[in-house]
C-alpha cells in the first residue's frame, strides 16, 4: 500500500513520523504492512503473535476487515459525517442504546469522544458541571492511584500517576491525591488480603480528609490497573471506594479504556466487583480498533441535575460520535455477541492463569498477576525479589527484550513505570493452542532474560 519496500519505508519515518511514546531515533523500526486472526506480519515477511492485542485494542483480531469494510461502507454511502454538536445521526443514538444496555444499571447517559484520554478528560468536565447544577461548585480535586495511567491530555494527565509523564509540562490543571495502588506483591501485608484492602482503603479515607471530604469530586481507579503490571484489587476494594464516594459525596469513576469491551470478559470489568460506579470511560476494545472511538457512560443521577437545569455540557469532539466509527462499533458489538467473545474469555482464562503460571519457575519471574486476558510477569533479580536498579532495568527491558521478542515472534510489552514488567493481552479470540504457543515462546524469552542479567537458569517444567 503505496508502494515503499521495507528500505524506503525505514528512511522514510526516520524523516517524517513523530512516534508515540518512544524515541525517534530506531535503528530497526517494526513496521507491520498486515493481520490476520492473532497474528500480524511486518515489512520483512515475519510473522508475529499479537499477544498485545495492538496496545489493547484489537479484541478479535484481524480477520473481520469486510465485515467491518462492509458496515463503513454502507455508512460512507448514507452519510458520511455529522457531528453530535446539537444534531446527531441513528449510528451514535443505537450505539448508545446498545451501550446502556449492556453496562451496570443506571449507567444510561453516553459521550461519545475519539480515544481513551479524551473518554477521561470529559469525565471530568461531566463531573464538574454535575457539581455545578446541584450547587457544590468548590468540589475540585479527586483521588487518584499512584504509577495509574489515565491518559495524555492535560486533564487526564492529572490522574496519571507516573511524575516522568507529567513533569515536563507544569503545574497539572487538577488537584489530584495519588494514593497507593493495589499492587500485593512485596507488600508487607499483601497476603492477607482483608489486611491489605483495609489499609488501601484508610488510605483514600484519610486524602479525602486531608483534601477537605466537601472539596472532593471525583474517586478514579480502573478495574485492573495497566501501569505497573495489572494489578488486581483485593477483595472488598471496590465496595469500600463506593462506600467512600457516597459517605463523602463525591462520584466515583472506573477508567476500563482498557480493561471493558471483553478485556476481563464482560462488556464493563467492573461487573466482576458488584459495584456501580458513577462513571464509566472506554475506548480500546470498543470498535476492536477497526475504528478510532471512545466513551463516558454517566449514571442518570450524574447527568440529571444538569438536565433539569436547563445545563449544557460545555464540552464537545468535532470527531466524538463519528457515524463510521459507531457503526463500526455496533458491528463490533454483534460480531462480540455471534462469535461468544465474552463466553470465550471466560472459559478461557483459568487455563490461561494456569498456562501463565507455570513461569513462576523461572529465576527472573518473581510474581504472575491478572485477570481475564490481561496478565504480567513482574522480573526480579533474584530469589529475595529484589528489584532491578535502573541501569539494570534499561539493559533487559530496552535492551533484551525488544530484540529477543522480536526473534521470537511474540509481541508483548516491557516496562517499568512502575516496577519492571512484562506484559501480555491476548486477542480475545485465542484459542488453547495459541495460548500454550504464547506461553512457550514467554518461557524461552524470560529463561534467556535470565541468563542474560546473570540468573541461574530454571526452566525445566515451563512448556
Amino acid at each position: 500500500m503505496g508502494g515503499m519496500t521495507h528500505d524506503e519505508l525505514q528512511a522514510t519515518a526516520g524523516e517524517h513520523l513523530l512516534l508515540h511514546f518512544s524515541k525517534q531515533q530506531v535503528d530497526d523500526l517494526l513496521v507491520l504492512e498486515r493481520g490476520e486472526g492473532p497474528y500480524v506480519f511486518d515489512t520483512k515477511g515475519r510473522r508475529h503473535i499479537d499477544a498485545l492485542s495492538s496496545l489493547f485494542c484489537a479484541q478479535i483480531g484481524y480477520s473481520y476487515g469486510e465485515e467491518m469494510a462492509a458496515a463503513a461502507a454502507a455508512q460512507l454511502t448514507t452519510l458520511p459525517f455529522n457531528t453530535n454538536w446539537a444534531t446527531a445521526h441513528p449510528p451514535a443514538i443505537e450505539l448508545a442504546d446498545r451501550l446502556a444496555d449492556v453496562a451496570p444499571d443506571g449507567l444510561n447517559r453516553v459521550f461519545f469522544t475519539c480515544g481513551g484520554s479524551e473518554a477521561v478528560e470529559a469525565a471530568w468536565k461531566i463531573v464538574r458541571e454535575h457539581f455545578h447544577a446541584i450547587g457544590q461548585p468548590q468540589r475540585t480535586k479527586a483521588i487518584a492511584r499512584d504509577i495509574a495511567y489515565h491518559g495524555v491530555t492535560l486533564g487526564a494527565l492529572s490522574f496519571t500517576g507516573v511524575p516522568r509523564f507529567k513533569e515536563p509540562f507544569g503545574q497539572a490543571p487538577i488537584d489530584v491525591t495519588h494514593v497507593s495502588n493495589t499492587n500485593a506483591f512485596r507488600a508487607p501485608d499483601g497476603d492477607d488480603a482483608g489486611a491489605f484492602c483495609a489499609r488501601l482503603l484508610a488510605e483514600v479515607e484519610a486524602a479525602i480528609q486531608t483534601a477537605g471530604p466537601d472539596e472532593v469530586a471525583l474517586i478514579i481507579a480502573e478495574p485492573v490497573q495497566n501501569a505497573g503490571g495489572c494489578l488486581v484489587a483485593p477483595p472488598g476494594y471496590w465496595r469500600g471506594l463506593r462506600a467512600l464516594a457516597d459517605r463523602h459525596g463525591a462520584l466515583l469513576m472506573a477508567d476500563e479504556v482498557i480493561t471493558g469491551c471483553g478485556r476481563l470478559g464482560e462488556w464493563f470489568g467492573i461487573a466482576r466487583e458488584g459495584v456501580v460506579p458513577d462513571l464509566v470511560s472506554i475506548a480500546k476494545g470498543l470498535t476492536s480498533a477497526y475504528a478510532p472511538m471512545g466513551a463516558v457512560l454517566a449514571a442518570d443521577r450524574v447527568v440529571d441535575p444538569i438536565v433539569d437545569a436547563g445545563g449544557v455540557v460545555r464540552h464537545g469532539i468535532t470527531f466524538g460520535g463519528h457515524p463510521v466509527s459507531a457503526a463500526i462499533a455496533l458491528k463490533n458489538m454483534e460480531i462480540f455477541e455471534r462469535d461468544g467473545i465474552l463466553d470465550n474469555v471466560r472459559a478461557l482464562e483459568p487455563y490461561l492463569a494456569e498456562r501463565l503460571g507455570t513461569l513462576r519457575d523461572l529465576p527472573v519471574v518473581g510474581d504472575v498477576r491478572g485477570a481475564g486476558f490481561f496478565w504480567a510477569m513482574e522480573l526480579v533479580k533474584d530469589e529475595a525479589n529484589t528489584r532491578f536498579d535502573q541501569a539494570e532495568r534499561d539493559r533487559l527491558l530496552r535492551g533484551f527484550l525488544p530484540g529477543r521478542l522480536l526473534d521470537a515472534g511474540l509481541i508483548a510489552r516491557a516496562d517499568d513505570r512502575g516496577d519492571a514488567v512484562l506484559q501480555i493481552a491476548p486477542p480475545l479470540i485465542s484459542d488453547r493452542q495459541l495460548i500454550d504457543d504464547i506461553v512457550a515462546r514467554l518461557a524461552d524469552v524470560l529463561a534467556g532474560a535470565g541468563t542474560h542479567m546473570g540468573l541461574a537458569s530454571a526452566a525445566a517444567g515451563v512448556a
